[in-house]
């Protein structure tokens, strides 16, 4: 089987279609989760404090093996995106931004899969903000570490833009089947799309702070993110959008998935 008629098969399309669910599921667990830092109820916001909030509940633990094979297969799908994805976009810059994005998708995708694996498993899962600590550590540990800290955070923002841009441009509108798509889920993915940015973007600001100032604890993941949008002025009004927004990006999540094309 080629990877083109894989990607296209029924069966890698539905586990495709219930990874993109299991990926707006935990869209909606961090805009809970921030919504309770909003009323101060919660000391940890991110995507895996979302997933290891799952591991409370009565049925937590099955749900939690059902949302890591969502995630894995929505990574899946993904990554044959990138390989043999996208035919409906013209060569080149778009075609290429659009794999990127993909890729991205992917990357954090299978990374809170395996974290659900763990937290599962029994094996920990703490906040994304020391896993960013840790993995910053490293990299700053290497030869010319700031250089490649200073990349990963222009990594970041550039997702962040990307995002932005997908949401208020309505890239995404192309990458689904209209016919097929509910009226709401166009100001939803709107909505969603430029708010993950500026998450994103926060924490792509902080990563590159630890890069300048060669600090390490300075790098924050979404948790650290959405606390620092907290800490400004209408800190707390601007979360309660950002956390709408995640909301906003899993609900079109659910609609994206019987819509999209490929």
């Amino acid at each position: 089987m080629g990877m083109a008629h894989l990607r296209t098969h029924k069966a890698t399309q539905a586990l495709g279609r219930f990874g993109m669910i299991c990926y707006g599921v935990v869209h909606l667990l961090v805009a809970w989760l921030a919504i309770q830092l909003v009323f101060g109820e919660s000391e940890q916001a991110d995507q895996k404090g979302a997933v290891g909030s799952l591991a409370q509940t009565q049925v937590g633990p099955v749900l939690l093996w059902v949302l890591a094979i969502g995630l894995f297969a929505y990574g899946l799908w993904q990554i044959l995106m990138i390989i043999n994805g996208y035919t409906w976009v013209e060569k080149g810059r778009k075609r290429f931004l659009r794999k990127f994005g993909a890729g991205s998708r992917a990357f954090v995708a299978i990374s809170l899969g395996i974290s659900a694996v763990q937290i599962a498993a029994g094996s920990g899962g703490g906040s994304s903000n020391d896993t960013t600590k840790e993995g910053t550590a490293k990299l700053m540990s290497q030869p010319f570490g700031q250089i490649l800290v200073g990349i990963l955070a222009l990594i970041i923002l550039g997702v962040a833009v990307a995002a932005v841009r997908r949401g208020v441009k309505k890239l995404f509108l192309e990458d689904l089947d209209r016919s097929r798509l509910p009226k709401p889920a166009e100001p939803l993915g709107v909505f969603g799309h430029s708010s993950k940015g500026v998450a994103y973007g926060i924490i792509g600001v902080l990563v590159g702070v630890a890069a300048i100032n060669a600090e390490p604890g300075d790098a924050k993941g979404l948790d650290g993110a959405l606390k620092a949008l907290q800490a400004q002025t209408f800190g707390s009004v601007l979360l309660f959008i950002v956390a709408l927004g995640f909301a906003a990006y899993g609900v079109y999540s659910f609609a994206a998935a019987r819509a999209h094309k490929g």
